[in-house]
């Protein structure tokens, strides 16, 4: 197992690259089962997650070529669907939970698909049933194994139809248009999940030939095709990391610039750091902070209440920054409420903040109230456990801030979703390193 060793309390300078979008590789990655042609994938990034799902694929027959550090051609021309209820699928399945997106693929054009029950990030129960609902409206038959754990759905065709999903689900949606793109007939899927990560997949396909309407909105429409063809894709930057690194920025006073960050697929993440008094400039397609010299000011409501701060689907707030804009908040002049809806456990990190001097009151495991401190009384370094991957890269940040050397166990978890994040903090001045 893993530790960082961070002396906080210093400011940091410079430019920082974001990687490509780890949400957005784990839809594009299964697509790639849809053609026997080859697909080439840019800005793919190099963390534990994808590279599982990389390795998965690779032993499930799809021949996978490394062009450079973030580019692969993928071709799924000689299929094992044997291995697929092999022991060693299993074993590997269960320990990614983005590899619940195949079986929408495999279903689709070979008429059947079969996941262990999938893992992942400890943030409460995350349930698969928008999925499978998914698969069975289209005609596949459902069945579960409760003594492995073994999910699986089979289909002699599959025949487009209309439904109403029972959340917008991003990764159901993703799943439920990858089996539908090959279906017979049209499918409309309503309440469909329209992040920006979803709308690149939607693209990527009907550049392969499918045909997919409605694309960014929550109302698709899919006319089935007999086949798709091979295409070029090149992945977004991750939104989550550029929210990271703007957070980081706050914490620490320093100035810094984020490159190449997709301004137009940012949503509202920009606006809600700036509720926070974050400054924020567009240079081009970067953001540039600058140095804080006199902290920043949490906005109140115009009649004056405390500002909440909660996540919701596209184009609501991601849940994936909460973690981010809580740790931010406790050294901002002002009071705010985090409103943590979409998951049940990720709240339960801030035990750690608190032991670092934070002021938060933690309301119940879904809302958090933050007083911050204004830097007038610095964090304190502590020795820490990663929970997740978000909790993880908020404890770091915190941990960058804070007076004192920290320790972060179970860094594992952190490099899930963070490419090279040691040397890349580095180069911005952060004094930060790994102990094995």
């Amino acid at each position: 197992m893993g530790t960082f060793i961070i002396e906080g309390g210093h400011q940091l300078k410079g430019e920082i690259q974001p990687q490509g979008a780890k949400n957005e590789a784990l839809q594009i990655l299964c697509a790639v089962l849809l053609t026997p042609e080859k697909v080439t994938i840019n800005n793919i990034p190099d963390i534990i997650d994808i590279n599982k799902l990389i390795t998965l694929l690779g032993n499930l027959g799809v021949k996978v070529e490394r062009l450079n550090n973030s580019s692969y051609r993928f071709q799924a021309d000689e299929i094992n669907l044997d291995y697929m209820q092999s022991a060693d699928f299993k074993k590997e399945g269960s320990g990614l939970r983005g590899s619940i997106m195949m079986v929408g693929p495999l279903l689709a054009r070979f008429g059947k698909g079969y996941i262990p029950k999938p893992g992942g990030d400890k943030i409460g129960r995350r349930r698969l049933d928008t999925h499978f609902e998914g698969f069975i409206k289209l005609g596949a038959k459902f069945r579960y194994n409760r003594e492995d754990y073994f999910y699986g759905v089979e289909a002699n065709e599959l025949v487009g139809t209309d439904m109403l999903l029972d959340e917008a689900s991003v990764t159901g949606t993703a799943n439920i248009v990858m089996a539908a793109v090959l279906a017979k007939g049209t499918t409309t899927i309503y309440n469909a999940a329209c992040e920006p990560y979803l709308q690149q997949l939607c693209k990527m396909l009907n550049r392969m030939g499918a045909k997919i309407g409605g694309v960014g909105s929550n109302l698709l429409t899919i006319q089935g095709v007999d086949s798709l063809l091979g295409t070029e894709h090149t992945m977004l930057p991750d939104m989550i990391e550029i929210g990271s690194w703007i957070g980081l920025a706050a914490m620490t006073k320093s100035e810094l610039t984020i490159k190449n960050v997709s301004w137009d697929d940012l949503g509202q993440i920009p606006d809600v750091f700036r509720k926070l008094g974050i400054t924020l400039e567009r240079k081009g397609d970067d953001i540039f902070i600058p140095q804080h010299k006199d902290g920043y000011e949490i906005q109140n409501y115009i009649d004056g209440s405390i500002l909440t701060i909660a996540d919701a689907p596209w184009p609501g707030f991601t849940p994936d920054l909460l973690s981010i804009i809580l740790v931010v908040a406790t050294q901002a002049r002002g009071e705010v409420l985090v409103h943590q809806k979409m998951f049940e456990s990720r709240l339960f990190f801030v035990d750690k903040v608190i032991d670092m001097g934070a002021k938060i009151i933690l309301c119940d495991p879904h809302r958090a109230t933050i007083i911050g401190h204004d830097f007038k009384s610095q964090l304190k370094a502590t020795t820490m456990v990663s929970p997740d991957i978000r909790a993880g890269i908020s404890l770091l940040i915190a941990a960058l801030s804070a007076k004192g050397t920290s320790k972060i166990h179970n860094i594992e978890q952190i490099d899930r979703g963070y490419q090279y994040i040691v040397e890349r903090l580095q180069k911005i001045g952060a004094k930060i390193s790994r102990v094995e």
